[in-house]
């Protein structure tokens, strides 16, 4: 019985096949839509995914024990910040210290001071760079963010007590500065009218966004040399390193600390930020979880629109086959053996073109990676299966209506038809 249903399976995709071949210009236009519906959601599912990876990647070389506090709202942002959160007092070193002191989870705490009111702009002979992340961090700010060095060595604890004019710089500034150099620790550089010594340079991530990290143009000086330099720090981020497997419970810890030096009362919300390796990722997921539902809508009227035009095509093959379908059924064929042929056949129509979508989703995800290098795409496995899946599923539903049309045609009147 299986090898009777299965031969019958088989001849109706070569007859749909068939019918497809006798009519290759006007099945081409029928499934336009289809194939660029699939194709939009195969095509950005490609880059997420990619993007996805990259970000899970650097998120991980930076340390999956690590929790990052601020007063502010960190992560991706979009539109203005809530006025209230402009009103909040930064953290400072002594929240750092109160952390080690009294969250037993807790490894090391790191000090991240961004420098913002300071002059940026660096100078080496005739080379400018303007567009240095200048942050002040502690001696420790290189083990727990796990720092890697091409060259010379990070900030410790005597360039932090002598507040020594030293400088780690990334890849980006050095190669703006020194691009004629291979050997740059111990050079002397002009930073904001004074003078540093670059004691090392910081090797690129693997992980990146778009190719960039914000490492690259990042310019470290030691944490109390800003001291000499501001008179006032705003905006301190501490990075924790939880001990290993207490992540969690070094996250519930470091925030009841902190409510408890910011004097927050138990009715109120956190006057702070907390963010793990993990709830970036959820965050970034969020995003990604919209931007697919916007590709969803706009292939879904792609899917929508040849889904029309396969019923339309079909509806015109039963006019032109009225004749074929009397003779079947004067010789012995039942409704369900029409219905069969005419779905297989927009099954077969819209399949094609969902095949059709994803080779040219894959060309242009190579194409994509030829031209922009640093824009990832990945196509997932998922995104191809749902795309065939989809694909044939128009086909079914557009084609019931045409297919019944067929099935309910006389026998008579239709070998009657000319």
């Amino acid at each position: 019985m299986q090898t009777i249903s299965k031969g019958i399976t088989l001849e109706n995709v070569a007859m749909a096949m068939s019918n497809l071949r006798a009519n290759k210009f006007r099945s081409a236009l029928t499934v336009l839509g289809i194939v660029i519906g699939v194709m939009t959601v195969v095509v950005i599912a490609s880059i997420l995914t990619g993007m996805r990876q990259n970000i899970v990647h650097l998120i991980e070389e930076y340390g999956t024990n690590n929790i990052w506090a601020f007063h502010l709202t960190t992560g991706l942002q979009f539109g203005p910040r809530d006025r209230k959160e402009w009103t909040r007092k930064s953290l400072y070193p002594e929240d750092g210290e109160a952390i080690k002191e009294q969250a037993d989870a807790v490894e090391d705490v790191a000090l991240l001071g961004f420098a913002w009111r300071l002059d940026r702009t660096m100078t080496y002979g005739g080379n400018t760079y303007k567009q240095g992340r200048l942050q002040a961090v502690s001696a420790n700010y290189g083990t727990i963010g796990n720092l890697t060095l091409e060259q010379g060595r990070f900030i410790t604890e005597v360039d932090e007590l002598h507040r020594r004019d030293v400088v780690v710089i990334g890849v980006n500034v050095k190669e703006a500065l020194f691009p004629n150099h291979t050997q740059i620790a111990g050079r002397e550089v002009t930073l904001g009218g004074r003078r540093y010594e670059v004691i090392g340079v910081l090797e690129k991530r693997k992980g990146s966004f778009f190719g960039e990290n914000e490492e690259d143009s990042a310019v470290f000086i030691p944490y109390r040399t800003v001291t000499k330099l501001m008179a006032k720090q705003d905006f301190l981020m501490l990075m924790i390193r939880a001990k290993s497997g207490q992540l969690q419970k070094a996250l519930d810890q470091v925030d009841a600390v902190l409510r408890r030096q910011r004097k927050v009362r138990f009715n109120e919300p956190s006057n702070f930020d907390l963010k793990t390796a993990d709830k970036f990722i959820e965050q970034f997921d969020s995003i990604t979880a919209a931007v697919g539902l916007i590709a969803i809508a706009i292939s879904a009227v792609g899917l929508l629109v040849g889904g029309i035009g396969v019923m339309n095509i079909m509806l015109v093959s039963v006019t032109e086959r009225t004749r074929e379908i009397g003779v079947r059924k004067a010789i012995g064929a039942r409704r369900k053996d029409i219905v069969t042929q005419f779905l297989f056949e927009a099954m077969t129509l819209t399949s094609l073109g969902g095949i059709i979508g994803i080779i040219f989703s894959v060309l242009v995800s190579v194409i994509l990676a030829f031209l922009l290098p640093d824009l990832p795409s990945k196509i997932p496995l998922w995104a191809v299966a749902a795309g065939l899946l989809v694909s044939t599923g128009v086909g079914l539903v557009f084609g019931v209506w045409p297919a019944r049309v067929a099935a309910r045609l006389d026998p008579i009147e239709a070998l009657r038809y000319e």
